[in-house]
């Protein structure tokens, strides 16, 4: 976190809402891809790109303290690897289950993928104790 980020977090009025997130701490998206798919780094970074504004714009709909929180402290991105969709789908259902926003990507399929192909999953933003304890057995991209 930088100085500016930190200083904000010290004097900015807590938003409606906030007050039940302070004990959360850091705050992260994690960006879990689709590894089987052997898609190119292109490819990779679009579908990653996708997710994380997916994710973002949900967030600020759904839980804007905690979206506040999370671009007040840089907008922390984690890309981690899955074997194949079924590991993301399953990691994806936990954290729905613990009340964590997900929202997946599947691609349109006028590149490398097939049609309707489950490309990149994403939890978060949300506490990064909570996102290790869904995602800490999985490998950095």
């Amino acid at each position: 976190m930088g100085l500016r980020s930190w200083l904000h977090r010290l004097t900015a009025p807590p938003l409606p809402g906030m007050e039940s997130t302070r004990e959360i701490g850091e705050v992260k998206m994690v960006c879990i891809v689709n590894h089987g798919l052997k898609m190119g780094k292109g490819k990779i970074a679009a579908q990653v790109g996708h997710a994380a504004v997916i994710a973002a714009l949900n967030a600020i709909e759904k839980t804007p303290a905690l979206f506040e929180m999370w671009r007040s402290q840089g907008q922390c991105k984690v890309v981690l690897k899955a074997t194949d969709s079924s590991e993301i789908e399953g990691i994806l259902h936990q954290a729905e289950q613990n009340g964590a926003p997900v929202c997946k990507v599947h691609d349109a399929g006028r590149t490398q993928i097939p049609s309707g192909s489950l490309t990149v999953g994403a939890i978060g933003p949300a506490g990064a104790d909570e996102l290790a304890s869904l995602t800490g057995h999985l490998k950095l991209l």
